[in-house]
């Protein structure tokens, strides 16, 4: 059930260990605790008998057969309790962290006898968001009630970054390059490329972008700027709505993206008792783990131009009897306090900004009237951040893109117009 994979089991917690100082002092990623393993006479036969019980995924060895095979899966399975494996984790963006997630979801079945996402194999780290305000004093971002575009000064800040600006180059590419007439662009390289952006970028750049608040009373360029930071077109966006819980199937055949969504599940886990709203009381874990998801199957993203509500590309149509486990899920994203709270935290600038419960902001003014009488300027960032403020048709987003191009502000073969208009956007910044 969907409904126990959600939740914390405490002998889970006995069985794999906890987060406390001393289990982390000896904890080996388990890329060097399975050669470590491979290297002991008396930890080798074990792990590699392991291995061979769980090969067809029986938690209870029912494939075996015999029980004196199955007594033999069953002591091979208690030595590694006793071995460098137990305990492993991995890093996140770390050299073979697939190799690493393998190891750890073989050893995680075969000490717990399940498929559910429980528990997140990567090491914890223990990180607060004032550290992160404390090292991006460039980006300080301004509390939502002010006039400011956080999102294209953290576009701006970004691009004043050698890191930053190389790996958001790096993944503006292949998110916005036409693959054929029917595909806009190869979805596996952006994924690959927005991962790589979140794992490498210092997160005051890489947050101030994707969580970055925007004013009460004029959201509509500043959300649609930090709803356009993955490409969604690309990233986000397919031609249908996958069932959620088919897609959550899906993610968990990849090593990557099923340690990534068990990494989310585990660090933001709403708790009504909490006035963080996290059953972990940690802001940026909860940040990570969520950035930590784009790049996958799974990718979440911003499914409104105002507020905070925030999505996988999937519904809960067609889930028959597993509606209730499907909207569970779905909750996860759209009505998750923990997550919400960890957003709001970070655009304002604090990490107790929301500890006394804030009602969501609202738009005091229509979001879809264009604002006029505002100064033009030759700037080309001025130019386009008004582009997300008007309420275009095809006819329009087709002149601004001849109008663009006849500048030379980017170089566009195609007539998409989502694409023409993405491109231009984020080209013109990284010139």
């Amino acid at each position: 059930m969907l409904t126990n994979s959600l939740s914390y089991s405490l002998p889970l917690r006995v069985l794999l260990g906890d987060s406390s100082s001393a289990s982390r002092a000896v904890r080996l990623d388990c890329v060097k605790a399975s050669e470590q393993c491979l290297k002991e006479y008396s930890c080798s036969p074990k792990y590699r008998t392991m291995r061979q019980c769980v090969a067809g995924r029986e938690s209870n060895f029912s494939a075996v057969h015999g029980p004196e095979a199955q007594g033999e899966c069953r002591s091979a399975i208690d030595a590694m309790k006793q071995s460098p494996l137990y305990n492993c984790r991995c890093r996140r963006g770390m050299k073979k962290e697939k190799n690493c997630l393998r190891i750890f979801w073989s050893i995680y079945q075969s000490l717990q006898g399940n498929d559910l996402l429980e528990y997140s194999p990567y090491e914890p780290v223990n990180s607060r968001l004032s550290d992160i305000f404390r090292l991006a004093p460039i980006i300080a971002a301004e509390p939502a009630s002010t006039k400011e575009n956080n999102c294209l000064n953290a576009a701006k800040a970004c691009n004043l970054n050698d890191t930053c600006k190389k790996y958001r180059s790096a993944y503006i590419n292949p998110c916005t390059s036409r693959v054929s007439a029917s595909e806009v662009c190869n979805k596996r390289k952006c994924h690959k490329a927005l991962r790589q952006f979140f794992d490498k970028v210092p997160t005051k750049y890489s947050y101030g972008m994707l969580f970055c608040s925007c004013p009460a009373g004029d959201q509509t360029a500043c959300a649609e700027r930090r709803r356009q930071t993955i490409v969604p077109v690309c990233s986000y966006e397919d031609k249908d709505k996958a069932n959620c819980l088919s897609l959550q199937n899906t993610c968990k055949t990849n090593y990557i993206c099923r340690s990534r969504l068990a990494d989310f599940i585990s660090n933001c886990q709403p708790e009504v008792h909490s006035i963080s709203g996290c059953l972990r009381e940690n802001y940026a874990d909860c940040l990570l783990s969520y950035s930590g998801l784009i790049g996958t199957v799974m990718t979440p993203n911003y499914v409104r131009s105002f507020g905070i509500s925030l999505s996988p590309w999937c519904d809960c149509s067609g889930s028959g009897n597993s509606k209730p486990d499907c909207d569970k899920f779905v909750e996860l994203f759209t009505n998750n306090r923990c997550l919400r709270n960890a957003i709001q935290a970070f655009g304002n600038g604090t990490d107790v900004g929301v500890w006394q419960p804030q009602p969501p902001i609202q738009p005091t003014a229509d979001p879809s009237i264009t604002r006029r009488g505002k100064a033009r300027t030759n700037n080309a960032l001025d130019t386009l951040t008004d582009i997300a403020k008007l309420d275009l048709d095809g006819n329009s987003l087709y002149h601004i893109c001849g109008t663009l191009q006849a500048q030379k502000l980017v170089s566009n073969q195609t007539v998409d117009t989502a694409l023409c208009v993405v491109r231009t956007v984020l080209f013109c910044e990284l010139k």
